[in-house]
């Protein structure tokens, strides 16, 4: 397999930039099925991904910073998840070798993914990891973008089927939340603990601001945040559990396996 960097770069706009992301929107809906994607059929839809990341790294510093809150951060989640799609696309089928460590299919096994393919985005040159750790989260400090930017594994939040847009980012951001959350591979009740995504033992600090006083717990600021999360925005049997005082926050396992509709390469 071959590690390469973005070649998709800058090209003069012909217009305005499209804050509806029309072309993403066709795409997404040609490729997102049942919370999965159809990379094989995405791999052929290539120069149409290419031309939507085109328009992405068109948009200059100086345009972009006459955007609103939500244009810009709209941007940098579509953006995110745009370049993960076009790493998998690159390097699809991924097939590791017998000796990895993580799932043969998995993103893990493209070199530099997360931190040292380049993208061009906003006048600047970023990584995966820049966008998330020094823009979004920073930035912004809307934790439920942990819910909205898809690592292209099957334990990260399901691909939105739509584009993130400025006008509606508040209830997308909730929706893909309580959708996260719905799902076993978010969410576990067992008796009087909550087994919950890894991704919130990563980033549990970054709801504690939010939603740490949502809940009474006798638990560390962190699980309260968590617990206050799941109480404002879980499945309504969990909802419940978070707010009795005793209830225990376990972790699940992160399963990096590739979010295919196929299992190309999982072995």
């Amino acid at each position: 397999m071959t590690i390469g960097v973005s070649t998709v770069t800058a090209t003069p706009t012909s217009g305005p930039f499209d804050h509806s992301y029309q072309a993403y929107a066709k795409l997404l809906s040609a490729h997102v099925i049942d919370q999965r994607i159809n990379y094989a059929k995405l791999v052929d839809a290539q120069t149409s991904l290419t031309t939507i990341i085109e328009s992405i790294a068109a948009v200059s510093d100086e345009d972009f910073q006459q955007w609103s809150e939500h244009q810009q951060l709209a941007y940098w989640i579509n953006a995110y998840n745009l370049f993960t799609l076009k790493a998998i696309v690159d390097h699809y089928p991924i097939k590791g070798s017998w000796l990895s460590w993580y799932p043969r299919n998995s993103i893990r096994q493209i070199k530099g993914v997360f931190d040292v393919m380049p993208w061009d985005a906003a006048g600047r040159i970023v990584t995966l990891d820049q966008i998330e750790h020094e823009i979004l989260r920073p930035t912004f400090k809307q934790p439920l973008i942990h819910f909205a930017i898809n690592c292209a594994a099957l334990s990260c939040p399901p691909l939105s089927p739509q584009p993130y847009r400025s006008e509606t980012l508040i209830e997308q951001l909730v929706t893909s939340t309580r959708q996260a959350l719905a799902q076993d591979a978010w969410l576990k009740i067992e008796e009087e603990t909550l087994r919950v995504t890894a991704i919130l033992n990563w980033f549990g600090e970054d709801f504690t601001t939010e939603y740490a006083h949502g809940v009474t717990a006798n638990s560390s600021y962190r699980d309260r945040a968590i617990l206050g999360l799941i109480a404002r925005y879980g499945p309504p049997a969990a909802q419940a559990i978070a707010r009795v005082p005793n209830t225990r926050i376990r972790f699940l396992t992160y399963d990096w396996s590739l979010n295919d509709v196929t299992d190309t390469g999982r072995q």
